[in-house]
Order: C-alpha cells, then structure tokens, then sequence
C-alpha cells in the first residue's frame, strides 16, 4: 500500500499519446521494465523528485503509483543508452529510442534533434490492480 498517502489524492496521468500507447507503456512500468520517461522541455517541469502519480491506463483507470526519483534536462540527440534500456520500450537499443521518440515528437508538436527534453527516472511504489477506481 502507498505509504502515508491515499493515492486517490494524488495527480495522474497516462504514458502516451493513444489508448494502445498509454497500455504498452503500463504494462512495462508494471513489469518493471521502464523506470524513465521524458517529455518536451516545451510542455514544461511536470513533476520533481519526491512526487508521486496515478498512471492510468488507455481506458482511464488507475493502475499505478510511481515516484519521481531524479528529473534533468538532456538534448534529444545526448540521450545515451543508459536512458534509452531505462524507458524499457522497443529492442533496448539507442537506435530504436531515437526512431519512437523522433515519431513521437513529431506527431505532437515537433522534433528536432537539439530539442531540450525533461529526463525523469521514477521507480514503480504500488500497483493498484484493475478494480482500483471502484
């Protein structure tokens, strides 16, 4: 169980830009396999270390809690392999980080291979189960 926190009071999000998206990139941070993340440095400082959310997944419900460990500032084209295994998607490669980022930025706002992203490691505290919202 969280602790000294109800979860429910806590801000959420969804990883993602699809129902699909926010369900496979779950299913990692449940797995334990993607303890990183990033966004735009555009979209602004999301979160800082010590903050814990609500994941939710496509549907909307409430998954998980996670906490944020570490946040910094990295150009996309200095993201190393290190970063890259941590977000736990694709074959583990910095290849393919590069590839899904590149079309991920570029269907929401932009890419450029200088663009300043927020670099977020996060470790998993509880999984909530598929009845969390009930």
């Amino acid at each position: 169980m969280v602790e000294t926190q109800d979860w429910r009071s806590l801000e959420s999000f969804s990883f993602g830009d699809s129902p699909e998206m926010a369900d496979r990139l779950l299913a990692f941070v449940l797995s334990g396999a993607k303890t990183a993340t990033c966004w735009s440095i555009a979209d602004g400082q999301q979160t800082q270390a010590g903050k814990r959310w609500v994941v939710k997944d496509g549907q909307g419900r409430s998954r998980a809690v996670i906490e944020t460990l570490a946040l910094d500032q990295r150009r996309f084209d200095e993201i190393d392999l290190a970063f890259a295994v941590a977000e736990g998607e694709g074959d583990e490669t910095l290849d393919d980080w590069r590839e899904g980022h590149r079309a991920y930025f570029t269907r929401n706002g932009g890419y450029a291979p200088d663009m300043m992203l927020w670099c977020e490691r996060f470790r998993l505290i509880e999984s909530l189960g598929e009845g969390a919202d009930q």
